[in-house]
């Protein structure tokens, strides 16, 4: 297995008659940036639920750093689901509150100056925040995590173009030294330069799995294969 963070093998996942995850393999080694690309529907957020421990009931192995998903392997994972998660009677500052108590490896002084980075107010209940809004919040509490591998679902779908540039930057500059990220995303021109490798599900297989150089070395751009895999889907 080598020195692997991440390795998922032969991943199977079913909802009755209907297979989502069709024996997908791969892994991921400390200090890379992956993207995982598919269509809606694809199986991208059944195999990171598998991943993070939501989902238990998968045919396969998910080893993260060899120990099976657990209360070990959730201490190393730092988890933004696509939905918004948190009550709506919190506050940001409530909430970083509440981060810093149950995670031993929460950062509170990196989500304030996050916090700040983002312009949003520490007392504003979440209710009353836009989707937007919402979404920094949670993103913040997990950028302020010093864990080793990253998950992140959709962490620019609710942001308007201009602010992606300054997302991205955030994620890059707040990550725990040579920790990794698995990023799911369905806006590929804002992350492709970020990129060390890319996975895309098709069909419930992994239909693509290969660094971002040999992309570029056969002049195209993550885009132009994302196009070239699925232009039958659409």
């Amino acid at each position: 297995m080598g020195n692997a963070l991440l390795q998922v093998k032969n991943l199977k996942k079913s909802y009755g008659d209907h297979q989502v995850l069709n024996g997908i393999n791969f892994k991921i080694n400390p200090g890379m940036i992956v993207g995982l690309l598919g269509p809606n529907g694809c199986g991208k957020t059944s195999m990171i639920k598998s991943i993070v421990g939501l989902i238990n009931d998968y045919e396969g192995e998910i080893l993260i750093e060899g120990e099976h998903p657990g209360v070990e392997s959730k201490k190393a994972i730092a988890y933004l689901p696509e939905k918004n998660y948190l009550p709506a009677w919190m506050t940001p500052k409530s909430a970083i509150k509440y981060m810093a108590d149950f995670y031993e490896n929460f950062n509170k002084e990196k989500a304030y100056s996050m916090l700040k980075a983002f312009d949003l107010p520490e007392n504003q209940k979440i209710k009353t925040m836009s989707k937007g809004m919402q979404e920094k919040v949670q993103l913040l509490l997990v950028m302020s995590r010093e864990a080793k591998l990253y998950i992140l679902d959709e962490p620019l779908g609710g942001v308007d173009p201009v602010a992606r540039d300054f997302i991205m930057e955030t994620i890059m500059k707040n990550r725990f030294e040579n920790s990794s990220i698995l990023l799911s995303t369905h806006l590929i021109y804002d992350i492709e330069g970020i990129l060390d490798r890319v996975l895309m599900i098709k069909g419930g297989e992994l239909e693509v799995d290969t660094d971002v150089k040999n992309v570029i070395d056969h002049n195209m751009t993550v885009e132009d294969l994302f196009k070239e895999v699925f232009r039958n889907v659409f």
